[in-house]
């Protein structure tokens, strides 16, 4: 009777767990869905490291335009460009560019053009709490690697309930140090200018560039 009861209540948790996994999904596919039918997205955030063990406590703001998979990130006093093909880092405070040829294989990074679809491989997920955050209604979804050695532990990912676009994502890392990345300003289908993901080395005259492939 006893193993009766436990197998019972053994398939109805994993029954819930399903149900749980499948709402997360339907979730995020459908913010996914929605990133696809814009042309462009401009994005303002607010980016934060924290690790209390090693008494560390970052905070910053940065912006990002993204336009299908290219997209240029300015953080920290850095700019990253992806056009397409390659990956320029440009650091004027040591005149130094960086450039490499992106290679998706090798990408475990969420990039900026990634950040609405990462979750499609590599992750499970379930629905996390609820959060009023003013008078905002932020569901909050788990996403736990699939890869135990991964240095990601888990990410929650806030999306807003009644717009469904992504409010917060925090990534913590298994050092236990934490990353938020917080959307202050969220456009899309601006007017982006032509030539805005193209690196125009004539710019550069005086940085080092270094060509990493």
């Amino acid at each position: 009777m006893k193993n009766l009861i436990f197998i019972t209540l053994a398939i109805f948790t994993l029954n819930l767990q399903a149900q749980n996994s499948k709402k997360a999904e339907a979730l995020l596919n459908e913010v996914s869905s929605k990133v696809k039918t814009y042309d462009n997205m401009v994005i303002d955030f607010k980016y934060s490291l924290q690790n209390n063990a090693a008494n560390v406590n970052q905070e910053t703001r940065g912006d990002v335009s993204i336009k299908g998979e290219k997209y240029l990130l300015n953080l920290m006093g850095t700019t990253q460009m992806f056009d397409g093909k390659k990956i320029y880092t440009i650091i004027p405070e040591d005149e130094e560019i960086n450039i490499s040829t992106y290679i998706e294989e090798e990408e475990n990074n969420i990039t900026p053009s990634k950040m609405f679809s990462f979750y499609e491989e590599g992750y499970n997920y379930e629905m996390d709490v609820a959060k009023n955050v003013n008078g905002r209604n932020i569901q909050y979804v788990k996403l736990t690697p699939k890869n135990s050695d991964a240095e990601v532990k888990n990410i929650l990912l806030g999306i807003d309930s009644q717009t469904k676009n992504i409010y917060n994502l925090i990534q913590t890392q298994a050092n236990n140090t934490q990353i938020t990345i917080t959307v202050k300003s969220f456009k899309t289908n601006q007017e982006l200018a032509k030539n805005l993901f193209t690196f125009e080395e004539a710019r550069y005259e005086d940085f080092y560039i270094n060509r990493l492939d």
